[in-house]
């Protein structure tokens, strides 16, 4: 008798079987087994969506407005006449299947109705509101960040690198050019000194249109929202008298774009709630609300879809459900106390069918979970006829622990490719620092500015109602140390590339009074700067230098240098 036992694998193959078969010790005997199968889940992030209600269900949502409601009733009624008439029953309802056939929808000889056929249109909430269904369940989406560990790192890093640095203010281009065609110095001191005032009265605006989170915690919550699901929502409230008085943060789970793009639908339990775009005017079409909210909609760009965007996990998906189903692995295989899968055999005696399933019951799950545990199987002796032999041989010939290992970094790798994160950015140590800092250079120019830039348009548009001569500006990550930042802001002030002032608005430092006009240096200054300007060259031509005997040697002690007096 031959059993194969263990969790993943419960295999008797054709080869054993035969050789089972023409033993001598074969015996034909039914022994009755019962697997320990388990039934496909169901897929809960469907289940999570509420647009995939029926009308019965929505029918009941808060602050429907009545004529929608009288509307979509006569739009599903004509569902059920088109079932009567075409079916010849008087069936009250229309069941599933018909309303996804093309049997609702009247035809004639060789020809049809090119009419939209009712009873798919208003199956659920994506065709009673008219939205659209996103491309991919954003709830399983919004799922992979929580459970992914290399796609919650990749998304942090890009969080905080893109919008979680701050951010500041800036003159455009017109208001510079009017300063610099200013020739009154004294009212061109006036107006920097007015813009100066500007900047601080703008944040203090912006941070008050939310009095629970900071505007960079609502552009963190954003855009991890569009880093998730491919999608961010910001919403928009107005006063009675048109100016904007709230600004914050919609979970994008629950928002669904409308098929004429004139606003949004979110429903969160009993209620929906229709939001305009951003700057519409257009009368609300589905609840009583006369004055909505409006709605600034970011979204990753796909060719395949332009009503919602897609995440840069999706290039990645092999990847992440391969790495999840490895995690998953080496779990039940530890919760197994490590004991890997056997066959075990007996010849020579015959288990009763209660011990065998006992035995059978005991190392399918009584080693789950249990520290200690003994199975104790009684063998008669052996007989000058027969041998009695048990044996128990695993089936797997390499060491489990930690199974996959290279599989799982590969698939790691993958995730932070999709992203175009470096390991760097998440604190790993796989490459030296000279390549860290090259791929920080290329994070930054490649991924983090661009997309900085792109949400800067957007938030212009909430700022142009305020003010229209700053800008705003994400704060940058930072490649140079505060040193070589300034050594070469000096070169570009005392060369007269840069004046001052435009040096001081880089450090984000209030404007100087007399920081308009370029640095005029003394004959002194002047002198010590030509006659220390080949020695300068020199001594940073030596300190670039990789460390050798001559170079060590040639550098002064303690930093000391030479002086041109």
């Amino acid at each position: 008798m031959t059993l194969v036992l263990g969790k993943q694998h419960k295999i008797l193959t054709i080869s054993m079987a035969r050789r089972l078969l023409m033993s001598d010790d074969f015996e034909q005997t039914y022994v009755g087994a019962a697997l320990n199968t388990q039934e496909a889940a169901e897929n809960q992030f469907a289940k999570s969506d509420p647009f995939n209600s029926d009308w019965s269900t929505l029918k009941d949502l808060s602050e429907l407005e009545q004529n929608f409601k009288r509307r979509t009733v006569r739009n599903i009624s004509k569902a059920v006449d088109t079932y009567s008439s075409a079916t010849m029953t008087r069936s009250p309802q229309p069941t599933d299947a018909y309303l996804t056939s093309a049997g609702a929808s009247q035809v004639g000889i060789d020809s049809g109705s090119k009419t939209i056929n009712p009873g798919t249109v208003y199956r659920n909430g994506y065709g009673i509101f008219d939205v659209i269904t996103p491309p991919y369940n954003l709830y399983e989406l919004a799922n992979f960040y929580d459970t992914s560990f290399a796609n919650h790192a990749a998304i942090d890093a890009k969080v905080e690198n893109v919008v979680g640095l701050g951010y500041h203010f800036e003159m455009n281009a017109q208001t510079m050019m009017k300063l610099s065609a200013s020739t009154d110095s004294a009212a061109t001191d006036r107006a920097r000194k007015r813009i100066e005032r500007l900047k601080i009265d703008t944040r203090e605006w912006l941070e008050s249109l939310n009095s629970d989170d900071s505007f960079t915690s609502i552009m963190e919550k954003i855009y991890t929202d569009l880093q998730a699901t491919g999608n961010g929502y910001l919403e928009v409230g107005r006063k009675v008298n048109g100016e904007i008085g709230y600004i914050g943060h919609i979970p994008s789970t629950t928002m669904r774009v409308r098929r004429l793009r004139d606003g949004f639908v979110q429903i969160i339990g009993p209620r929906l709630v229709y939001f305009r775009n951003f700057g519409a005017d257009n009368v609300n079409p589905l609840t009583v609300d006369t004055r909505p909210n409006e709605v600034i909609h970011f979204k990753e760009y796909s060719p395949l879809n332009t009503y919602y965007g897609v995440p840069d996990i999706v290039a990645a998906l092999p990847s992440l459900i391969g790495d999840t189903l490895a995690a998953q692995y080496n779990i039940d295989y530890f919760e197994n106390k490590a004991v890997p899968r056997y066959i075990i055999t007996l010849k020579g005696a015959k288990l009763s069918a209660d011990a065998e399933d006992k035995m059978f019951r005991f190392l399918q799950t009584g080693l789950k979970s249990q520290s200690h545990r003994t199975l104790y199987i009684p063998l008669p002796g052996d007989s000058d006829t027969s041998k009695v032999e048990f044996k128990m041989e695993p089936i797997e010939n390499s060491v489990q622990e930690g199974s996959f290992e290279k599989y799982r970094k590969q698939n790691r790798d993958d995730i932070l490719v999709a992203h175009q994160v470096p390991i760097s950015k998440l604190g790993g140590s796989d490459s030296g620092i000279a390549a860290a800092m090259s791929q920080d250079r290329t994070f930054k120019e490649q991924i983090a500015r661009p997309e900085q830039e792109k949400m800067e348009k957007f938030i212009s548009k909430i700022l142009k109602e305020f003010t229209d001569i700053i800008e705003f500006k994400f704060n940058e990550l930072t490649l140079t140390d505060e040193i070589a930042q300034s050594q070469i802001l000096e070169r570009y002030v005392k060369n007269q590339i840069m004046l001052p002032n435009e040096a001081r608005e880089i450090l984000d430092l209030p404007q100087a009074a007399h920081g308009d006009t370029p640095l005029q240096l003394n004959a002194k200054a002047a002198g010590d700067a030509m006659a220390n300007g080949n020695r300068a060259r020199d001594a940073e031509r030596t300190n670039n230098a990789s460390d050798t005997p001559a170079t060590v040697a040639g550098r002064n002690p303690k930093g000391e240098g030479r002086s041109s007096q």
